[in-house]
């Protein structure tokens, strides 16, 4: 890497993050895991720039990030449909592309969906802090600025000068469908689910809830019929990805990447991480609808769908086609 061998921020966006694959095996110190909120857009991202699926990228929530290349290298923006730009020129989405130094990227706002991944060839050069570079604004940790800081105007984001990789994109099969504001997920049960009624179940299960304005990278609140639980309260205790906390008003809450580590609410189950990203797309006022699958359902789920990311050829296209 040359110096000052990057891209400069002209403008951070709303809410611009540095996010690796996450940060693992810390919960017992008390740090969250981090990374990416839809990771299907996050590894298609890297995967059109000939990157590993743990290389940094940019995580834009909404959109409104402008940078200026200092860098010769590609590129790749997935995700919400988010307009992007090089040099005023309109570009593919699911499509890498390559930029030179001096070259001025922008992002409009998303029209659908709510958070794009920009990635770059051979990731950017962010030095890690407990194994990753992934940005946990409620830990004050990790990202460019290695306090948890989304990016700032000004900010400079080093990487590797890199014009080697072929000029391809995701076949439109495989690239998922934002356009809808509603969504359903599917949850597998957990042992706490004795302490919720059938009748509980049967109203959470067959019912409508939306996002609410209270949802972040933490955790997604939801409003709709409220359901209750026998306990009045538990030891705290670890919680997984995509929990499905009751507290004691009744409406749930969705646990994502940044959450706390352990906690003391009832839990019905996990949302499938699988379907993390497509909650993570919606807006506030997004309407779910939940689904129970079997454990065994879900190891099947998580394995077609490695296989099928493994499988997947991707289109090759010309120089900024």
């Amino acid at each position: 890497m040359t110096i000052n061998s990057g891209f400069k921020v002209i403008q951070s966006g709303i809410f611009s993050l540095i996010e690796d694959a996450g940060r693992f095996g810390q919960h017992g110190i008390g740090l969250t895991t981090g990374g990416p909120l839809d990771r299907e857009a996050f590894r298609w991202a890297n995967r059109l720039c000939g990157d590993q699926q743990t290389a940094a990228a940019i995580e834009i929530t909404v959109g409104g990030l402008v940078l200026e290349s200092t860098v010769n290298t590609t590129i790749a923006v997935t995700g919400a449909t988010i307009p992007l730009s090089i040099n005023q020129q309109s570009r593919a989405l699911w499509q890498s592309h390559q930029v030179k130094v001096g070259d001025r990227i922008e992002l409009g706002f998303a029209s659908s969906g709510s958070r794009g991944y920009f990635a770059v060839a051979g990731g950017f050069t962010i030095n890690p802090i407990f194994n990753s570079a992934a940005t946990v604004p409620r830990e004050a940790l990790g990202g460019l600025h290695r306090d948890g800081t989304a990016l700032q105007a000004g900010d400079f984001i080093p990487c590797s000068e890199s014009l080697s990789a072929p000029q391809q994109r995701v076949p439109d099969s495989h690239r998922p469908d934002y356009s809808s504001n509603s969504t359903v997920l599917r949850v597998v049960l957990g042992y706490q689910q004795q302490a919720f009624s059938h009748i509980s179940k049967q109203l959470f299960f067959s019912s409508e809830y939306k996002v609410t304005e209270s949802s972040d990278r933490m955790g997604f609140r939801l409003k709709g019929p409220g359901i209750k639980s026998t306990l009045d309260g538990i030891l705290s205790e670890g919680i997984c990805l995509g929990a499905i906390q009751v507290p004691a008003d009744g409406q749930p809450i969705v646990l994502l990447n940044d959450r706390q580590t352990i906690g003391g609410y009832p839990k019905l189950g996990s949302v499938l991480s699988l379907d993390i990203g497509k909650l993570a797309q919606l807006l506030p006022g997004g309407i779910l609808r939940f689904e129970a699958i079997s454990i065994e359902q879900a190891h099947n789920l998580l394995l077609l769908d490695q296989q099928r990311f493994a499988d997947t050829v991707l289109e090759q296209v010309g120089l900024d086609e």
